[in-house]
């Protein structure tokens, strides 16, 4: 991704609608007895299409943003987005994510890494954490349905950055090279020239 305004704006706007939407919407939802966290999405998306710098950025400023609308222990939503959001871009780095469904195997580790991060910090950090089998449901319930809301989510964010990506892992497509003019049927691939006789 390019440095520049339109990316930083581009970039913003989304997590800001993402955390807007999570807020508002999202966290009221019960599904199957747990919530979608369209956040997480959002970052991974950024990372996995931009890299581990950008993602680890957007990882902090969507952490940040939500720690500060919930109220919550400042810090702890945005180190563990971080975490992802850095691991997700360095997928996309050492990996070719140039298959149509890469985003449903990304939503399904970003959003397990989320849930599982955001757990152990609020344990580490409440004094009377306790842990239940509903929380352990509800986790579950929340990264299913994160893993169903991959595709459109990953779509919407591929959509809204690709003006300012430097090149789109999903474009790069595998092309058969063009064939090559061969001499005789023995000697393909020894280049041998042929010569016109006068």
């Amino acid at each position: 991704m390019t440095l520049s305004a339109g990316a930083i704006v581009r970039c913003g706007l989304l997590l800001l609608l993402a955390m807007v939407l999570q807020v508002s919407t999202f966290s009221q939802l019960d599904i199957l007895g747990g919530n979608a966290d369209i956040t997480v999405l959002v970052v991974a998306a950024l990372a996995l299409y931009s890299g581990s710098v950008p993602g680890a950025i957007a990882g902090f400023c969507a952490g940040l943003l939500l720690d500060l609308a919930l109220g919550a222990n400042l810090g702890a939503t945005s180190l563990v987005l971080t975490v992802v959001g850095y691991f997700t871009g360095r997928f996309m780095e050492l990996r070719d994510p140039a298959h149509g469904l890469i985003p449903l195997p990304v939503a399904l580790v970003s959003s397990a890494a989320y849930v599982l991060g955001v757990a152990a910090v609020q344990f580490m950090l409440d004094i009377g954490a306790t842990v239940s089998l509903l929380a352990v449901r509800e986790m579950v319930a929340t990264i299913l349905l994160n893993t169903i809301l991959a595709l459109p989510a990953f779509a919407l964010v591929r959509r809204v950055i690709r003006p300012v990506l430097l090149y789109d892992p999903l474009e790069r497509r595998r092309r058969r090279a063009a064939p090559q003019s061969s001499g005789p049927l023995g000697l393909r691939g020894l280049d041998v020239k042929r010569t016109q006789l006068p």
